[in-house]
């Protein structure tokens, strides 16, 4: 059963897309440990003091994934992606509360690597979920919001087979279906770069989520590293 894919056609466009998906089932849900809480603040100390004063946009995967939105009709100091979002508010107010443990572990890799980390519960999404562009007349729900809004026509965007939209803007942001919940037992976790040269890091990122994974939220994991010559899991 195929569970998570990229688009032929986005792969064309983007042939340096590489993303560590991760499908994780019977994991335990919560809030952090005090051990994970620790290192998490750790990360954050480590992120501040490696970055100091250099600009975000400086940064090679930040700019790799501006690059990217611009190539789909984005402003992406409008809209940013989920990890220069991330490392704007970490450089800017000095912390990133704490969610729950799927999240902090996702944010934890997130600002260590420079690249976007998103947890979706499955639960309510028909697999595989696909990055594809989009139709424009699909349906996406944000996080924290009610009411329901279409994608641009040919926006990157998560979806499932429905045309349930996971993620808008590819990386800005996820929907209310899918966040991981104090609950969630079932999750895809995606790690994604559009830099040069990535995949060193890309396999780094997954050893280091498998590994805080399996220490701090259990569960048994499939995973795979994906690019334009493996595009599925």
């Amino acid at each position: 059963m195929s569970l998570f894919r990229y688009d032929a056609a986005l792969l064309e466009r983007y042939p340096q897309t590489r993303g560590a998906i991760l499908h994780v089932h019977d994991l335990q849900g919560g809030a952090s440990s005090p051990d994970l809480l620790e290192l998490y603040s750790q990360e954050q100390t480590a992120t501040l003091e490696r970055i100091g004063d250099r600009p975000l946009s400086e940064l090679p995967s930040i700019a790799a994934w501006r690059r990217c939105f611009s190539g789909f009709g984005v402003r992406p100091t409008q809209y940013r992606s989920a990890v220069e979002a991330l490392l704007r508010r970490l450089t800017k107010q000095g912390d990133i509360p704490s969610i729950n443990r799927l999240v902090d572990i996702g944010n934890l890799i997130s600002i260590r690597h420079e690249m976007p980390v998103a947890v979706f519960d499955t639960r309510d999404l028909a697999l595989p979920v696909t990055v594809r562009f989009s139709n424009g007349d699909e349906c996406f729900t944000g996080l924290g919001e009610r009411e329901a809004q279409q994608p641009a026509e040919g926006e990157v965007i998560f979806a499932d087979t429905t045309d349930l939209v996971v993620a808008r803007r590819w990386c800005w942001r996820q929907s209310a279906e899918s966040a991981a919940r104090a609950d969630t037992a079932e999750a895809l976790v995606t790690c994604e770069a559009q830099h040069a040269d990535s995949f060193n890091t890309i396999e780094q990122a997954l050893k280091e989520l498998l590994d805080l994974l399996s220490r701090f939220a259990g569960g048994d994991a499939n995973a795979a590293i994906l690019d334009a010559g493996n595009s599925e899991l």
